[in-house]
Formats: structure tokens, C-alpha cells, sequence
């Protein structure tokens, strides 16, 4: 683990909760963690930060994942090729993040965003009932290719994963928000896996520090999950689309201010 002070340790703790919760919730987790490790960790090369994010997120996204297994029973038929080809996709992501410039992803996933953000503002009864739009083969394909690009995504890049996720399964498949919740944590940690083989066979892991802050990101996947079951699709609708702002604002602020 790098040299770190206690209140830097204490910081970073807290974020990986934070990030838990509202990852279980609606996704974009990275939001709060990837930042405060930036700030955290300044001298720590970007393959060590992402690849710590994905060890610290893959404990949240399991537990909160396990949650929605037994509280929505997620139909198993979809989120297998959801789950697996999104880990393919994110290892092949994972492969190519050193090699892509940032700079070409993030105008873009900004647009996407926003239009993400509008369509649901737009739509309020969107996701607030399972309606789903393909049947027999057709849903599963369509499941498949969810996984793979967003995976691809996530191994590539990152923030807001879970938020595409759950917007791809609303608006392109059908399910309510509480069961695009349920299957995106479950691909989600697909993806975690997948990166992180990649990057741990290129020794980038800060392990001791990815396993302390992934027991407080734990603990925030699990009050996370609880609370979006509890208090269901509308509860998580809403959250979404402040998620999805702030994401908006903090990709704007990269793009049209760079460092």
C-alpha cells in the first residue's frame, strides 16, 4: 500500500461508501471514488488508480448484486449473456484503456449523457413498469450486445457505467428501474472481474488499499441495495437522473476545462 496519512486513509473510506451506496442504487459510483482517489493518491500512475477503483467497486457491486438476487430474483436466462459478455467486453476494454486517449471519450460520452438525462426527464413513466420490447432470441441478443459495448466501456474508461447499464435495459429493453437496477449490479460485476484480470496480469493493483476501501464500499452496496428494494422504481428513477447530472457536469467540466 502507498505511504499515506491516516485522514488520507479515513478520506478514502468514506468515498468508497458513499460510492457504494449510490452505485447500488443507480450506478456511477465512480463519480465520488475515482475523484477522491485522484486526490488521494497524486503520485499513483492512472493503471494503479483504475484498476484499484475496480478492485474496491467489485466488492460493492457483489454485495449489492447478492442483494437484488434475493430480493427481485433477476431471470437468470437474461443476465447470463448480459453478465458475460459484458465481462469479455470489459477485459477488451481493459486492454486497449492505455492505449486510447481520453480526450476522444469524453465529448463523447457527454452527449450521450445528456441525452440519457433529457429522454428520462422527458419520459416519467419510463421504467416505472416492466414492458419488454423483444421476445425469445431477439431479447437475448439485445441483452448480449448491452453487455459487450457497456463492458467494453467500462474497461476502457469507467464513470458512469452503472448508469448506462440500467438506462440501456430501461429504454432500449423494457424493465422497470428496479429490475435494471437488479441485472446491472450483476453485470457490473462482470465487468469489475474482467478488468481487473487485466490489469493484475500487468501488476497495476494497490491490493491492501483496493481491499479496505472495497469492505466500506461493501457496506455501502448493501444499505444501497436495501434501501432502492425498499423503496422501489420511482425512489431509484430519481436518484438516476441526479446521478446522471452530476456526471454531466463533471464530464463538462473536463472537457471544457482541461487540466
Amino acid at each position: 500500500m502507498p505511504d499515506i496519512s491516516l485522514w488520507t486513509l479515513v478520506f478514502l473510506v468514506v468515498a468508497a461508501f458513499s460510492a457504494g451506496w449510490i452505485d447500488a442504487v443507480v450506478g456511477g459510483g465512480g463519480l465520488i471514488q475515482l475523484p477522491a482517489m485522484l486526490l488521494g493518491l497524486p503520485n499513483a500512475s492512472p493503471a494503479q488508480i483504475l484498476s484499484t477503483n475496480k478492485i474496491s467497486s467489485l466488492f460493492g457491486t457483489t454485495t449489492s448484486a447478492v442483494t437484488f438476487g434475493l430480493k427481485v430474483k433477476p431471470d437468470r436466462r437474461t443476465v447470463l449473456p448480459l453478465a458475460g459478455l459484458a465481462a469479455i467486453g470489459a477485459a477488451g476494454g481493459a486492454l486497449v484503456a492505455t492505449r486510447i486517449p481520453m480526450a476522444w471519450f469524453k465529448p463523447i460520452v457527454l452527449v450521450l449523457l445528456i441525452g440519457v438525462a433529457l429522454y428520462t426527464w422527458f419520459k416519467p413513466d419510463l421504467g416505472s413498469a416492466t414492458v419488454l420490447r423483444f421476445d425469445g432470441r431477439a431479447h437475448y441478443v439485445a441483452a448480449s450486445l448491452v453487455g459487450l459495448l457497456i463492458g467494453f466501456y467500462d474497461g476502457a474508461v469507467g464513470p458512469g457505467t452503472g448508469s448506462f447499464l440500467i438506462f440501456a435495459l430501461v429504454g432500449l429493453m423494457g424493465y422497470n428501474f428496479l429490475r435494471a437496477s437488479a441485472k446491472a449490479k450483476i453485470a457490473n460485476v462482470a465487468t469489475n472481474l474482467g478488468a481487473i484480470l487485466v490489469f493484475a496480469a500487468h501488476g497495476a493493483p494497490l491490493w491492501r488499499l483496493g481491499l479496505i476501501m472495497g469492505a466500506a464500499n461493501m457496506l455501502g452496496g448493501l444499505l444501497g441495495a436495501r434501501t432502492a428494494v425498499a423503496r422501489g422504481s420511482r425512489f431509484v428513477r430519481v436518484i438516476f437522473l441526479v446521478v446522471v447530472s452530476a456526471l454531466i457536469l463533471r464530464l463538462a467540466y473536463d472537457v471544457f476545462w482541461p487540466r
